[in-house]
């Protein structure tokens, strides 16, 4: 096939035909998506919102691109229209007129002036192109228009809803905090409020006249409109009005249960100021009963917490919930952990109490096992038994020297039960202590 110029094949009857197929579906394909683009929702918001920041900047050149994008397809057109002109001419065009298609389909017989061609054109009056470099330059430029309109449209969607609703709860929980007393000032939970209300208003502002500064593109290659709207900072907000929120919930609750948890905290106090009487009473008791042994002090009634509970409930008398709610949680641990106390001191001061009564009870136990055995009468066992008890039930009882007349006579019983039961004795418990 001879050529045109020194490079180029000339283009058959089918391979022309085909190439205005293809570039008339192309061209159909492109006005479709310019319309599209003209009649989409982002578009029409952008045109009409005062914008600022990183979308004024982008929509500026966005809209300078969708001007020249038209202009550039109405260049498409004519051309296309031209080679379709120059088609329809011949049914059985010759090899001049397919020359001629060849140079309008594949050369670059297209010139856009400075105007059309976009960025980067600086200092060119002209530019010749083919109509398939035409066709990648419009396709370039409306990817970059559509991914700023699909971007902002794609925030604009998103996030102002989702305030707005965020608004209305934190509206809501305002009120019930104002109901409970939490207010600026007053409780780290108005200011909480003050700041979360002070911040949506903000962001509504921000995303509303620059959603582009709340996008974050997709990674790598992607369509136009890759990417996703940026929620950290409504993100944020919404955990801290959460957090208020379960605050609030807390205070509400303290009111609605504020005289049962009063009538349980002066319950367990009165109980551990009854212990800690009971305690003293035992001391003076074993104090006087036991000799050489060391009983703990025990320390006087919770003051402090009996003033902190009457401050309680003066809270709930004048319902000042919001310091009641913190007092109460207060009170509650260590009104509990001064019970355990009183306890414990109780314990502590009884123990030798408990010890001679062990002591008791082991040299009974010893007596009736000798006497099962009609040994009860032996002189050693009667001796040893004797002194034992006039220890263990003389006061004060020194519980010491009870403790080893204890086990002399448990050694005593024991070596004489051995010739009795041919072997060791049953219970040896204590020996050499």
């Amino acid at each position: 096939m001879g050529s045109v110029g020194s490079s180029r094949p000339v283009m058959s009857r089918d391979e022309v035909d085909r190439a205005l197929a293809r570039l008339g579906a192309e061209h159909e394909a492109i006005e479709s998506s310019l319309l599209a683009l003209q009649d989409h929702a982002g578009r029409r918001l952008l045109e009409g919102a005062e914008l600022t920041g990183t979308t004024r900047h982008r929509w500026s050149s966005a809209e300078q691109a969708i001007t020249l994008l038209w202009t550039q397809f109405d260049t498409y057109t004519a051309a296309l229209h031209s080679a379709r002109k120059l088609r329809g001419a011949r049914r059985w065009p010759g090899r001049e007129e397919l020359a001629e298609l060849t140079e309008v389909l594949r050369g670059t017989g297209v010139t856009i002036s400075a105007g059309q061609q976009g960025p980067g054109s600086a200092g060119r009056l002209a530019e010749q192109l083919s109509l398939e470099e035409l066709v990648e330059r419009m396709n370039t430029g409306y990817a970059r228009a559509l991914d700023v309109v699909v971007a902002a449209d794609a925030v604009w969607s998103a996030l102002p809803a989702r305030i707005d609703l965020l608004a209305a709860e934190l509206q809501r929980i305002r009120s019930l905090a104002h109901s409970v007393g939490v207010r600026p000032g007053e409780h780290p939970a108005g200011d909480e409020l003050d700041s979360v209300t002070a911040e949506l208003s903000t962001l509504r502002a921000e995303v509303i006249t620059d959603p582009l500064a709340f996008w974050v593109p997709a990674g790598g290659s992607s369509a136009p409109g890759g990417g996703r709207p940026d929620t950290a900072r409504y993100d944020r907000a919404a955990r801290a009005l959460e957090d208020v929120r379960r605050e609030i919930d807390a205070v509400l609750g303290v009111r609605q249960d504020a005289e049962q948890r009063l009538l349980r905290l002066r319950d367990v106090l009165s109980r551990a100021d009854r212990t800690l009487a009971e305690a003293r009473t035992a001391r003076g008791e074993v104090l006087a009963k036991i000799a050489a042994f060391e009983v703990p002090a025990v320390n006087g009634p919770p003051t402090a917490l009996h003033e902190q509970l009457a401050t309680a409930a003066d809270y709930r008398r004048r319902a000042q919930w919001h310091r009641l709610s913190p007092l109460l949680e207060s009170l509650e641990q260590r009104a509990d952990d001064e019970l355990q106390r009183a306890r414990e001191s109780l314990s502590a001061v009884t123990a030798p109490l408990a010890v001679r009564a062990e002591l008791r009870g082991r040299l009974d136990a010893y007596r009736a096992k000798v006497a099962r055995h009609g040994m009860a009468e032996e002189p050693l066992l009667v001796e040893r038994y004797d002194a034992a008890r006039r220890l263990l039930w003389s006061a004060p009882c020194d519980l010491r020297t009870a403790e080893q007349a204890v086990l002399r006579y448990q050694r005593a019983a024991a070596e004489a039960l051995v010739p009795q039961r041919g072997g060791e004795p049953e219970d040896r418990r204590g020996e050499g202590s």
